[in-house]
């Protein structure tokens, strides 16, 4: 560049640049202040307070419309004293190991006497996850009582996370399964037109009946001799270690597996345990990330379970005798029990005394205090009222009176073999469902 080129050049300005950068930060500004309000926007969209001002009353209110339910016991509620204990929990992430649930787990296997145990969302997950972790491949086959929660109530998860054929078997004493009953409808050896047996489960309790210890023993030992394996829904398991005074290691001991439930009649919010040896705890986890169960802050859960072993666990006594209350009381009546009080459930039949379960439904709604009626089965909980049974006696009383009094003749007393009926005593009112 000659000379008088570059002092031409050097005398340029430099404003057009200035003012170009000027406006990309005027520019930039204003898309900063766009965006700023644009996500405000959104802030504003996604709040939420799912409270409402009449909050604390509301709460009261359901808690007594729960003291006023036989419908489950999955309806009990944490107290404020169960949140005050949980939330002093550790707040770790439950994939990358939890230290409350931890300490939790541990806990559990020792009480239980099982080498390891797993936190879960739901005894059906837990269930699920346990056969699905015993079974390899298939053709295999789940031998259990045909009233079983894990093939009436478990959305057919049996066939569709582990492609399993059910073995329901009928008890012949219309109670609980025998060694005769399993030794008749299990399916060893090699035989190609039936799907072998893999797996025993048993169910203990069972629509509120206690599983003679001595009979399982017996199909445990009779299992594990030939190469099966033995898994417990134990979700009411607690009412049997609270009725018998047996511990639970004695009572798991015959069993591969264990389910255990904590929001049922203990009132924790949520949560079950999957407990048995460490290698099968292993592969279970693994499941339950793939089961879409794998938790994050699980500590406030497993605080909620631990201080409802701890403080609900020893309330169940009285709820059996409370139970028991309820089914003398249906006796007195003139109505059928069709499956004894022994922990926390009744089932019962009205038409001995011509009532239907329509009709006591209709009835017990209508009440000034109402009550939650389902159909055959009343379950009796931690928080169930006292004044409840009796209401829920009086109805049933009151319409028996009016039914006589308009000439109903009782009709002869049914007879089952060895007492009591094959088929499944739960039965659901048509009004309730």
């Amino acid at each position: 560049m000659s000379p008088s080129l570059t002092r031409l050049f050097l005398r340029q300005p430099i404003f057009p640049l200035q003012r170009t950068l000027s406006s990309r930060r005027t520019i930039g500004t204003v898309m900063s202040a766009n965006l700023d309000a644009a996500r405000a926007q959104v802030a504003e969209q996604v709040k939420v307070d799912i409270f409402t001002s009449t909050q604390d009353d509301d709460n009261k209110r359901g808690l007594k419309e729960v003291s006023r339910s036989f419908i489950s016991d999955t309806i009990t509620v944490p107290t404020p004293e169960m949140y005050l204990y949980a939330a002093r929990a550790s707040l770790g992430d439950d994939v990358y190991h939890e230290p409350s649930t931890l300490a939790f787990e541990a806990h559990m296997a020792k009480v239980t006497g099982k080498e390891a145990a797993l936190f879960m969302p739901s005894g059906t997950m837990s269930n699920q996850i346990a056969l699905r972790t015993h079974l390899q491949q298939p053709p295999y086959a789940v031998l259990c009582d045909h009233r079983s929660h894990i093939v009436r109530y478990e959305a057919g998860g049996l066939a569709f996370h582990s492609g399993a054929h059910a073995q329901m078997v009928i008890p012949s004493n219309g109670h609980h399964l025998t060694l005769e009953d399993v030794q008749e409808h299990v399916v060893l050896g090699d035989e190609i037109h039936s799907a072998p047996t893999a797996i025993i489960s048993l169910e203990n309790t069972l629509n509120g009946t206690i599983f003679p210890q001595d009979e399982i023993v017996r199909i445990a030992e009779f299992a594990h001799a030939n190469g099966l394996r033995t898994h417990l829904d134990g979700a009411r398991i607690w009412h049997v270690a609270a009725e018998t005074g047996t511990p639970l290691s004695e009572l798991l001991a015959p069993f591969d597996s264990v389910s255990l439930c904590f929001s049922k009649g203990l009132g924790a919010p949520i949560g079950s345990c999957l407990v048995g040896p460490e290698a099968f705890i292993k592969k279970a986890r693994w499941f339950r990330k793939l089961f879409g169960g794998g938790m994050r802050q699980t500590g406030l859960m497993a605080a909620s379970a631990a201080y409802a072993l701890t403080h609900n666990f020893p309330l169940l006594p009285a709820v059996h005798q409370l139970t028991r209350k309820l089914e003398s009381g249906l006796e007195e009546i003139g109505v059928e029990i069709t499956s004894g009080a022994e922990t926390c459930m009744v089932f019962y039949d009205p038409s001995p005394v011509g009532v239907t379960y329509a009709e006591i439904v209709e009835r017990a709604s209508q009440l000034s205090d109402p009550l939650a009626v389902g159909g055959s089965r009343l379950v009796v909980h931690i928080q169930t009222s006292p004044q409840a049974v009796e209401d829920f006696l009086a109805v049933v009383r009151k319409l028996a009176e009016e039914k006589k009094a308009a000439g109903f003749v009782p009709p002869e007393k049914k007879t089952y073999p060895n007492g009591r009926p094959y088929s499944s005593v739960y039965v659901k009112s048509k009004r309730a469902q």
